[in-house]
């Protein structure tokens, strides 16, 4: 089973190839539970201001690639906001 920044570094080599399931486990790892979760989106709320929520959506099992690019950056924006990144 991967770990999150395994998944993390996946994403960021090639984010065409994630599994939906992956990209669920990471937004719960840095957003916590989602606020939505009984379709096929799951919804992620984010602690800045403006548009504080990530969307995620499973199309057959994959996530696609936009959101999977939506999530690197909110997971880098929260890292640099608490300080774990340069």
């Amino acid at each position: 089973m991967s770990t999150v920044q395994d998944i993390l570094n996946q994403m960021r080599s090639n984010p065409k190839g994630i599994k939906f399931r992956d990209l669920c486990k990471v937004c719960d790892a840095y957003f916590g539970k989602p606020r939505q979760s009984g379709s096929s989106h799951r919804i992620y709320r984010t602690p800045w201001q403006g548009d504080p929520r990530v969307n995620i959506q499973n199309i057959k099992g994959m996530s696609k690639v936009y959101q999977v690019k939506q999530v690197l950056h909110a997971v880098e924006q929260l890292e640099v906001q608490n300080g774990k990144r340069d």
